[in-house]
C-alpha cells in the first residue's frame, strides 16, 4: 500500500475568489474528490506539493484547512481510491483525437499540422501528468500518440531521423575545427540549434551545407540530424543534446536547459515555457527567409545566443 495525502478545506461562499484559486489549483494537482471540501493525492505525486502550499495558503486566507497522510485500512479501500484516478476514460478521448487528426492529415497544411500537434501534445502531457497508476490504457495510448506523432512529423519535415541505440562517443572539439558540416535543407528548431551549438562552442570556424538528398552528402562531411549521419537522435535524445553529450558541452546548465527546450518542440516530452515562443520565432524566421538557408542560420544565431544567455543566467 502507499501512502496517501488527504486535504480537508472549509472555504468561504465569499469572496469567490478564494474558492475559485483553490479549485484551479486542485484541478491541475489532478486530485480525486471523495466528498465536497475533502480531496485526495497519492503521496507520490510530482504534483503532492501543491497540497502542502495549498493547506497553507488557506489558512493564510482565514479559512480552515488540514492535511493529512495516511494509509488506506485494507485492499478494498486501496481499490476504491485507486479508482478516482482511473485515466481510462480519458485514454479513450485521446485515441479518438488520433483517429480524427489521422484521418485529417492530408488535407491539413503545415500551420494546421503543427496547431493539431501542439494541442495533440498539450492532451497527452496533461493526462500524463494525472495518471499516477498507469496500465494497459496509456499502453496503448502511448502507441497510438507516439505513430501519429511521428507521421505528421515526417510530414513537416521528411527525412527526420529515427532514434538508434549507440553509446555517445566522447571527443575533443581541438579535432573539429574548420570543418564541413552537413544537415537537411530547410532546418527546423533542432538542425538551427544544433548548427549554433557547432558554431559557438564546438568549431569556431564551420561551414554548413544544406542537403536536399541526404544520400548525396560529401564523404569529408560531417552530418548531422539524418539517418546515417555521424551526429543524430541516440536513443531519447535529441541531435542537439547527443552533440552536446559527445563534446561535454552538457555540463553547461545553459546548453542543458536550451537542450531540454529544444527537446520539447522537436519531438515532444515534459513541457518547457519558452517552448510555444520559440517555436513561433523559429517559424517567423522559416518564413522570412524561405529560400536561403545560410540566411536562416545567420539570423537565428543572435536568437540563440540570447535564450542561451538568459537561461544560463537562471540555471
Amino acid at each position: 500500500m502507499i501512502n496517501w495525502l488527504i486535504l480537508t478545506a472549509t472555504l468561504p461562499t465569499q469572496p469567490s475568489a478564494l474558492r475559485v484559486r483553490v479549485w484551479r489549483a486542485l484541478k491541475a494537482t489532478g486530485a480525486g474528490s471523495l466528498r465536497e471540501g475533502v480531496y485526495l493525492l497519492p503521496e507520490q505525486a510530482a504534483s503532492a506539493p501543491v497540497l502542502w502550499e495549498l493547506e497553507q495558503s488557506i489558512r493564510a486566507a482565514g479559512a480552515e484547512a488540514h492535511l493529512l497522510r495516511t494509509q488506506t485500512r485494507d485492499a478494498a479501500q486501496e481499490q476504491a481510491f485507486r479508482a478516482l484516478f482511473d485515466r481510462t476514460e480519458q485514454y479513450a478521448e485521446l485515441l479518438q483525437t488520433c483517429k480524427e487528426t489521422r484521418a485529417a492529415l492530408r488535407g491539413l497544411n503545415e500551420t494546421e499540422l503543427r496547431k493539431r500537434l501542439r494541442l495533440l501534445e498539450q492532451q497527452w502531457q496533461g493526462l500524463q501528468a494525472s495518471d499516477f497508476f498507469p496500465g494497459k490504457a496509456s499502453e496503448k495510448a502511448a502507441k497510438a500518440y507516439a505513430a501519429l506523432r511521428r507521421e505528421i512529423e515526417l510530414r513537416l519535415s521528411p527525412g527526420e531521423p529515427a532514434a538508434r541505440e549507440a553509446t555517445i562517443e566522447r571527443l575533443d572539439a581541438v579535432d573539429f575545427q574548420g570543418r564541413t558540416w552537413a544537415t537537411r535543407q530547410r532546418p527546423w528548431v533542432d538542425r538551427l540549434a544544433t548548427a549554433w551549438l557547432i558554431q559557438r562552442l564546438v568549431d569556431r570556424s564551420p561551414h554548413f551545407i544544406w542537403l536536399n538528398d541526404v544520400k548525396r552528402c560529401p564523404p569529408q562531411a560531417l552530418g548531422y540530424d539524418f539517418d546515417g549521419a555521424r551526429f543524430t537522435h541516440v536513443g531519447d535524445k535529441i541531435s542537439f543534446e547527443v552533440v552536446a553529450a559527445s563534446f561535454g558541452l552538457d555540463a553547461d546548465p545553459g546548453v542543458r536547459q536550451l537542450g531540454r527546450l529544444v527537446h520539447c518542440i522537436d519531438v515532444g516530452g515534459p513541457a518547457v515555457d519558452e517552448a510555444a515562443g520559440l517555436e513561433l520565432l523559429v517559424r517567423g524566421l522559416q518564413l522570412q527567409h524561405v529560400k536561403d538557408d545560410n540566411a536562416l542560420l545567420a539570423a537565428a544565431l543572435p536568437l540563440f545566443d540570447t535564450l542561451y544567455a538568459a537561461l544560463k543566467a537562471e540555471a
